[in-house]
């Protein structure tokens, strides 16, 4: 038996999230479905994390075994030929039989994209949230710096979520502009439910001035999620990169 580890790109907005469900069709299944008609079996698939409805992957992590003979570009190309044109395979390795692609991430990346302005733009929809208004990224990149580290990040957890441990390492939190696009990098050792999208509604609250950069600190230690601001929409977030060493100053993008 062969383990295989699959890089996938897809855009979210077709699916109920990664994970099977009975109230519409996800990723995970549309990918079982593909790997069943191609290898004549369905193996199980193990995906790196959940993805809520609507959120996109750039670099998500899956991986399923067989006792198949096929080489991995004759299953990425077996599948790309199945898969609907929202998911595609982007690369196909071998692993070891013991790596899982959850348990041995060191670290995820996540980007979300947003554009300012009050004219949308169509060729953005569904896939960047459209803020009516200025957004000043000089002020959310020095509100997102005071992110970086080790804190409890229990007032950007969505309430209702039941994890204890809500302390969490961010590596890095990057504000970039292009025109009216903007893009928000988080790379984190892990993270809380709905916390990224947390995130970019609190640095938006600091653009628009209803938190200031030094708030900060007291919305970290407030461990309340009335403290934080919006959650940003779920069309804006992507998974962009799975770490499986450690992400250290070489790494950086």
């Amino acid at each position: 038996m062969r383990k295989f580890l699959l890089i996938l790109k897809y855009h979210g907005a077709d699916f109920v999230g990664w994970q099977v469900q009975k109230n519409g069709l996800s990723v995970q299944q549309c990918l079982q479905d593909a790997l069943e008609t191609m290898l004549g079996h369905r193996p199980d698939v193990t995906g790196c994390s959940r993805t809520d409805s609507g959120v996109h992957a750039e670099g998500y992590c899956a991986v399923f075994c067989s006792d198949t003979d096929k080489e991995c570009k004759r299953i990425s190309l077996g599948l790309n030929a199945i898969l609907p044109d929202s998911v595609s395979v982007w690369d196909c390795v071998e692993v070891d039989p013991e790596f899982h692609p959850r348990y041995d991430a060191k670290a995820k990346e996540y980007v979300y994209r947003l554009y300012d302005g009050m004219s949308p733009d169509p060729f953005l929809r569904g896939l960047a949230w459209h803020y009516k208004g200025f957004l000043d990224t000089d002020k959310m990149q020095k509100a997102a710096d005071r992110l970086v580290g080790r804190h409890d990040f229990r007032s950007f957890m969505a309430q209702g979520s039941k994890i204890v441990d809500t302390t969490r390492e961010i590596y890095w939190c990057r504000v970039t502009r292009r025109d009216r696009l903007i893009e928000i990098h988080v790379c984190g050792d892990g993270f809380l439910y709905n916390m990224v999208r947390i995130i970019v509604g609190t640095l938006i609250f600091v653009s628009r001035g209803r938190l200031a950069v030094e708030d900060m600190p007291r919305v970290l230690s407030a461990l309340d999620r009335s403290a934080a601001g919006q959650t940003a929409p779920a069309e804006g977030l992507y998974l962009h990169k799975v770490y499986y060493k450690t992400p250290g100053k070489e790494e950086m993008p």
